[in-house]
């Protein structure tokens, strides 16, 4: 599947609606435009991922692993950037992230630029 994202929107995954509404503000605040999924259902029975920048993926979802829908993403030929945010951080978690492939791993909280930096990345191609 060719790449050709929009340059502006992101997909938001996370089943904390406090996260969601917060990063969606956040996004907006730096001319981008968030999609936001409330569960690993919801996202996966999404099928236009071409249409994204990145993905912020929670890794702890009340109904699945933010990793494992990376790898269902690689899988299925997806190569959105993805960009990991946890509240779980241990060593385990962050190798497996790491290992899936991701343009950042973030510990929430998180500081506006470490979210923004990769993001203007994947933005400039550089992811």
């Amino acid at each position: 599947m060719s790449y050709v994202p929009n340059r502006s929107v992101v997909f938001v995954v996370d089943d904390d609606p406090d996260m969601l509404r917060g990063v969606k503000r956040l996004l907006r605040q730096y001319g981008y435009e968030a999609t936001l999924f409330s569960s690993a259902e919801a996202f996966k029975n999404h099928t236009d991922f071409e249409e994204a920048l990145c993905v912020i993926l929670d890794i702890n979802l009340g109904d699945g692993s933010g990793i494992e829908l990376r790898h269902r993403l690689k899988a299925a030929g997806n190569t959105v950037p993805v960009i990991y945010i946890t509240g779980n951080d241990t060593p385990a978690v962050r190798a497996a992230a790491l290992q899936s492939g991701c343009l950042a791993y973030l510990t929430k909280p998180f500081s506006a630029k470490s979210l923004i930096e990769p993001l203007e990345r994947a933005s400039a191609g550089l992811a």
